[in-house]
């Protein structure tokens, strides 16, 4: 599986590809810092899953969720650092497939992509 981190901060990247990284059916294929960039990078890369920042500089992440759903097929799942319960019904609405409370990335991150594989 090709997974597209798209998020504004170098670091949360790079906890993300630490923690995929212990599986090997998983390869993170691109990043990508803006929604734009998001949106150009799936264009081009065809990932299979997208994890969009919600806050991101120029376009954010329902913005960019909502073009992503009419070009590609790839499962977005829509992270935030701001209380995911609250925003899992704006980032459905978007065209995301699920939504996730960054702070509990290194304890949710893995089951819930798992999730949207099933």
């Amino acid at each position: 599986m090709q997974v597209l981190i798209a998020d504004d901060n170098t670091r949360v990247r790079e906890g993300i590809k630490s923690i995929l990284n212990g599986h090997k059916d998983w390869q993170v294929c691109g990043e990508a810092k803006d929604g734009q960039e998001a949106i150009d990078r799936a264009q081009e890369l065809r990932p299979d899953l997208i994890l969009l920042d919600i806050s991101m500089p120029g376009m954010n992440g329902l913005d960019a969720a909502r073009l992503l759903r009419k070009s590609t097929s790839a499962k977005i799942l829509v992270m935030s650092q701001h209380d995911a319960t609250v925003l899992t019904r704006r980032a459905l609405e978007a065209g995301g497939h699920g939504c996730l409370d960054k702070s509990r990335l290194s304890t949710d991150l893995i089951s819930a992509i798992a999730a949207l594989l099933e």
